[in-house]
């Protein structure tokens, strides 16, 4: 059972924050919650998606494995995002595969009955339409990232997507190892500690899993900074 706080956490996550709260309860009682160490296996690509999945607590990490045995990683997922409703109301195999990068707590909710209720609800649908839209929404929000700014633009932007404050100073810990990170920004591992080393310049240290930012105004600047400006 969940306790009242992941509750919160569910009906705020991408799939049940449209949803009516009664329909909203009723996929809570039907579903379970399961606890995975870090390094865990939560499912294989070519596996039969069988449950959709909400992050109760903890980091999620989906990857794929290239013809060259190298590891891409293709999002993080943490605390109140949900995953794989598309391929589990279509019954098809997952195209990647997923791992906990951290100690984490899953909601499970069983596709079979959500199928169900949706061919008894079909109004619901256009919840999970909104939810595939926000997963779309932030995957092109990466590629614009990845095409549009630069290793150190793309690192000043996940670490003010940790700051909780919105001026300041701030003191953050790296939610998971430096090359999950590289993975996630598009960066190779020494690429990283290189743009770990340039953004001293503009106040942000580096120390071991603590980053501590001098002014969250001034990383903003950087991001927002114009790759086309010294060409002009």
């Amino acid at each position: 059972m969940i306790n009242m706080q992941e509750k919160q956490v569910v009906q705020n996550s991408t799939l049940f924050k449209s949803l009516p709260e009664n329909e909203a309860e009723w996929l809570i009682e039907t579903a379970h919650v399961r606890d995975y160490t870090s390094g865990e296996t939560i499912f294989i690509q070519g596996d039969r998606a069988e449950h959709v999945f909400v992050v109760l607590r903890g980091w999620v990490k989906l990857y794929r494995i290239d013809e060259h045995g190298q590891e891409a990683v293709v999002t993080v997922f943490s605390e109140g995002h949900s995953f794989a409703e598309a391929v589990a109301l279509k019954g098809e195999r997952f195209p990647v595969s997923s791992e906990c990068v951290s100690e984490s707590r899953l909601l499970l909710i069983p596709a079979a009955g959500l199928v169900k209720r949706l061919n008894q609800r079909p109004d619901l649908a256009l919840s999970l339409v909104a939810s595939t839209f926000q997963h779309l929404h932030e995957l092109i929000g990466q590629v614009e990232s990845l095409k549009a700014r630069t290793g150190a633009q793309r690192v000043a932007n996940f670490l003010i997507d940790l700051c909780a404050e919105e001026t300041g100073s701030c003191v953050i810990r790296l939610p998971y190892e430096k090359h999950l990170i590289a993975g996630r920004l598009g960066l190779k591992p020494e690429s990283l500690s290189r743009v770990f080393s340039r953004l001293a310049e503009h106040g942000v240290a580096i120390d071991r899993d603590l980053a501590k930012i001098e002014s969250v105004t001034a990383l903003k600047k950087l991001c927002n900074q114009d790759r086309a400006a010294n060409w002009k």
